[in-house]
C-alpha cells in the first residue's frame, strides 16, 4: 500500500517526475556549457574574442538569473546549489555570485496531508499518537523539509522534562530527489573535466563531492540531532549559550524534534530594547562566541543566519554583571569542524600576516589546499607583497581609519587575481568563511558602529602566543633534519658519482617529446582555422558573384574548422 499522500511510485503530487529532472537539469547545463564553448573558446580563437569581452557580464548575469529561477521551481538541492555557489567567490565571477546571493528557500509549503504521511511512516505511528497536539502550519518551510509546532503527550513530556517541541519532517520524496540531483551533478562535473581551460582552474569532481557530502548530512536528521548534542557538550559550561535538547523517542532518520526555544529574533533590534537588552552587546557576544567555536572548540556552526540564532531573556543580570539572556542557536545540519591541520594551516597564515611576508603566504595557502599544484604563483605574490606594504604596519584600530575606497580597489584586485589562479578553498574554510560573513552581517545589523576585527584580535594573539612553542619545537626539528642530510651527503654524492663513471645514468626526454609533439599539433590546428577562416570569408565575398563556387568553399571551409576543434581531442586519446 502507498505512502499517504505520494502516488504508487514513491512520487509526490506535484513534483516533478525524477526523469524530467534529471533531463532538464542537464539541459539547462548543457546549453549553457555550449554558449559558453562559443562564446569564451571558440570567437577568441577566430579572432573575435571582442565580443566575448563586450557581452560577458550580460551573459553571466542572465545564466544567474535564469538558474535561480529553475532552482526555485525545482527545489530539491537546486536551492542548496545557488546557495553554494553564490559562495564560491574563488571559481565564480561577481556577476554570477551576486544574483545568487539572494537565493533562500522560495518554495512553498508542502501541503499537510503529505507531511502527515511521511511523519507516520518514519515514526511507524499515527500522529495523534505521537503527538498531544501537532499544529498543521508549518513554522517554516524550505527546500528539504518543513517545521511544526507539535506537543508532547505527559507521560513523555514528564521524563524529557517540557512539552512544547519544534518537529522538522523532510519533505515526502526528497531522497529520491537529492539522488537525482546528485547524479545531474556528477554527470555535469564530468563534462567540465573534459574542458581544460576548466579543469586547469578548478577541481569541478571535487566540488560535487564536497557538495554531496554536506547535502547527505543535511537530509539525515539523525546527524544533524548528533551535532545538536555535540554543540551543547561544547558550551555545557557557558552561561551564553543554550541549544533545544532533542527528543530522541521521536527522532529519526526524517523526523527531528527538539525543544521549542522560540524567543526573540537575534536582528530584531527593538524587541531587543523593548527587553531591555543591548543590541551592541548582544553583537559582540554573538562574535565572541562564534570565535570561541572556531578556536577552542574547533566544531562550529556554520550557517549562523538570524533565523537560526534566538536571543532567550531568563531573569535579571547576574551579580558579576553577566547578562540575564543567551543567546539559543538552533538548525544544527551544516557544521563546520576545524581539524588540527586547518587550524596549523591559519595559525600560518597568521605569521605571514604578521611579518609581512608574502611567499609564506602563498605556502601557507598550499598547505591547506586553497591553491592546485599547477597554480602560477608570482602575480598573487606581487599582489600580496602590495598589500603588506601598505596595511601590513597597521593594527586594527589604525585599519578602520583607511579610506573604504583604498580596500575596495585592493579587493577588486585580489579578486581577479583569485580568479586567474587554479584556487579553490577546502570544504572547511569555505564554511569558515560562510560562517564568519553572516556573523559580520548580523553584529552590523545590530551595531552599526560594529567591528569584527576587534573581536578576532584576542583570538589572534593567542594563536600567535601558542606558535610560539610550536616554532621552537619545529627549529629543533629542521635542525635534526639538516644534521641527518648533512650525515648522508657524502655517500649519496660517491654514489652519484660511481654511477656517472659507469655510464648508467640515464635523462628522460619524454616530456619534452611530448611538448614537441603538442606545439606540432597546436600549429596545424592554428593553419586549420586560417584555412577555414579564409575559405568562409572567401566564400561569402564570392557567393554573390558565382553562388555555386561561393557556396562550395563556404561548405569546404567545414573541413578546416573541424579539424582546429577536434584534432586536439583525438591527439590526447
Amino acid at each position: 500500500m502507498p505512502t499517504a499522500g505520494r502516488r504508487p511510485d514513491g512520487s509526490v503530487p506535484g513534483a516533478v517526475p525524477t526523469r524530467a529532472r534529471y533531463r532538464r537539469i542537464l539541459r539547462f547545463a548543457g546549453r549553457h556549457l555550449v554558449q559558453t564553448w562559443w562564446y569564451e573558446l571558440f570567437l577568441p580563437r577566430v579572432g573575435l574574442g571582442g565580443i566575448a569581452e563586450r557581452t560577458r557580464e550580460r551573459r553571466m548575469r542572465r545564466l544567474a538569473q535564469r538558474f535561480h529561477a529553475l532552482a526555485v521551481e525545482l527545489g530539491g538541492l537546486m536551492i542548496k546549489v545557488g546557495q553554494f555557489l553564490s559562495s564560491r567567490l574563488d571559481v565564480l565571477p561577481p556577476e554570477i555570485t551576486r544574483e545568487l546571493e539572494g537565493l533562500q528557500d522560495e518554495v512553498p509549503a508542502v501541503p499537510f496531508a503529505h507531511i502527515r504521511g511521511a511523519a507516520e511512516a518514519d515514526l511507524g505511528m499515527p500522529v495523534e499518537r505521537a503527538f498531544a497536539w501537532f499544529d498543521e502550519t508549518p513554522v517554516a518551510a524550505a527546500s528539504l523539509g518543513q517545521a511544526h509546532r507539535a506537543r508532547l503527550h505527559p507521560d513523555l513530556a514528564a521524563d524529557v522534562g517540557f512539552a512544547d517541541v519544534v518537529v522538522k519532517v523532510q519533505r515526502p520524496g526528497i531522497d529520491e530527489i537529492v539522488e537525482v540531483d546528485l547524479a545531474a551533478l556528477r554527470r555535469v562535473a564530468g563534462w567540465l573535466s573534459r574542458v581544460r581551460v576548466v579543469a586547469d582552474r578548478v577541481d569541478t569532481q571535487a566540488l560535487v563531492t564536497e557538495f554531496a557530502h554536506t547535502s547527505l548530512e543535511e537530509v539525515d536528521y539523525l546527524h544533524e540531532a548528533a551535532g545538536a548534542e555535540r554543540f551543547a557538550a561544547d558550551f555545557a559550561d557557558d552561561s551564553r549559550v543554550a541549544v533545544p535538547d532533542v527528543v530522541w523517542e521521536r527522532t529519526t532518520r526524517r523526523v527531528l524534534t527538539l525543544a521549542d526555544v522560540t524567543a526573540l529574533k537575534i536582528t530584531d533590534v527593538d524587541a531587543l530594547r523593548a527587553a531591555g537588552i543591548d543590541p551592541s552587546e548582544v553583537a559582540s557576544t554573538f562574535a565572541s562566541v562564534m570565535f570561541d567555536q572556531l578556536f577552542t572548540h574547533g566544531y562550529f556552526h556554520a550557517d549562523p543566519h538570524p533565523g537560526n540564532i534566538f536571543v532567550t531573556p531568563f531573569g535579571t543580570p547576574g551579580a558579576d554583571g553577566a547578562p540575564a539572556w543567551r543567546l539559543t542557536f538552533i538548525d544544527f545540519g551544516m557544521m563546520g569542524e576545524a581539524s588540527p591541520t586547518l587550524r596549523s594551516g591559519l595559525r600560518r597564515v597568521l605569521i605571514a600576516v604578521a611579518a609581512r611576508d608574502g611567499a609564506g603566504m602563498i605556502a601557507a595557502a598550499q598547505s591547506l589546499g586553497v591553491l592546485l599544484p599547477s597554480a602560477d604563483t608570482r602575480e598573487l605574490e606581487r599582489a600580496l607583497t602590495q598589500l603588506f606594504a601598505r596595511f601590513g604596519g597597521m593594527g586594527f584600530a589604525e585599519l578602520r581609519d583607511v579610506d573604504p575606497r583604498e580596500f575596495r580597489d585592493f579587493a577588486v584586485e585580489f579578486g581577479d587575481v583569485v580568479r586567474s589562479l587554479p584556487f579553490q578553498l577546502p570544504e572547511n574554510f569555505l564554511l569558515i568563511i560562510r560562517s564568519m560573513s553572516l556573523v559580520s552581517g548580523v553584529c552590523s545589523s545590530l551595531d552599526p558602529a560594529f567591528n569584527l576585527w576587534d573581536s578576532v584580535e584576542p583570538y589572534a594573539a593567542q594563536l600567535l602566543r601558542d606558535e610560539r612553542g610550536n616554532v621552537i619545537q619545529d627549529a629543533a626539528r629542521q635542525a635534526m633534519s639538516m644534521v641527518g642530510v648533512a650525515a648522508r651527503l657524502p655517500q649519496r654524492l660517491d654514489a652519484v658519482i660511481t654511477r656517472v663513471e659507469e655510464g648508467r645514468v640515464s635523462v628522460d626526454t619524454s616530456g619534452l617529446e611530448r611538448r614537441v609533439v603538442r606545439l606540432e599539433s597546436l600549429a596545424r590546428r592554428i593553419l586549420s582555422g586560417i584555412l577555414f577562416t579564409a575559405l568562409l570569408v572567401g566564400g561569402i565575398i564570392l557567393r554573390g558573384q558565382d553562388q555555386l563556387f561561393g557556396t562550395v568553399l563556404m561548405v569546404t571551409s567545414a573541413l578546416p574548422l573541424l579539424h582546429a576543434l577536434f584534432a586536439g581531442v583525438a591527439g590526447r586519446r
